[in-house]
């Protein structure tokens, strides 16, 4: 019987191990869940206010990056939460960006996505491969049925790449949100699984 609920306990524990070593890749990046040891190389490039003008987070020390990264939830797929990849360059190990997702939906349908991305890795073309290849996990590994973004107005360089990728314009919120003492507008983005493509 002790031999029997060792290994019973020793299969959870492999299991718990095995989800949090969720990696999605593509040819030449690999994504997994972002953890602490992250904090100084998402600091790095989430901290440029200039890049990041339209994200509501940008952090003002390491700490706030840590502190960012303890909320993110050990679980994917777990209603109310977000859960947070790192987006790694395959070739040199180098952390270029994140991928959020926030399972907001309680019956387990829908997600919202959102991607940052280092600024001397803009243009190359690695946001959209991130994003296609988590679009395709959510929809075939996590069988949700539509997932949205939401994006500042004049962001005009990721309101491209989104509808490139397929996302269609579904609102536009006036003064929706409210950041730093400002108000700014928000517009919302959408795809459905029987929409994507690829």
């Amino acid at each position: 019987m002790g031999v029997k609920m060792n290994l019973y306990f020793d299969n959870l524990k492999e299991q718990r191990l095995m989800k949090n070593k969720l990696e999605i890749n593509t040819e030449r990046l690999q994504m997994r869940r972002i953890n602490s040891g992250d904090a100084e190389a998402l600091y790095n490039y989430r901290s440029d206010a200039e890049t990041n003008q339209y994200q509501g987070w940008i952090p003002k020390t390491i700490d706030d990056a840590q502190n960012f990264i303890s909320k993110v939830s050990e679980k994917i797929d777990e209603y109310d939460t977000w859960y947070q990849f790192a987006i790694i360059r395959k070739e040199n190990g180098e952390l270029i960006g994140d991928v959020g997702i926030h399972f907001f939906d309680a019956d387990n349908y829908q997600v919202e996505i959102g991607c940052t991305l280092a600024k001397n890795h803009h243009g190359k073309g690695l946001a959209n491969e991130a994003l296609n290849a988590m679009i395709n996990y959510l929809f075939s590994d996590l069988n949700k049925r539509r997932i949205t973004c939401s994006i500042d107005p004049l962001n005009l360089a990721s309101i491209k790449m989104v509808e490139r990728i397929g996302f269609r314009k579904e609102a536009h919120f006036k003064q929706s949100i409210l950041i730093d003492g400002e108000w700014y507008d928000d517009v919302v983005y959408a795809l459905l699984r029987s929409e994507w493509s690829k």
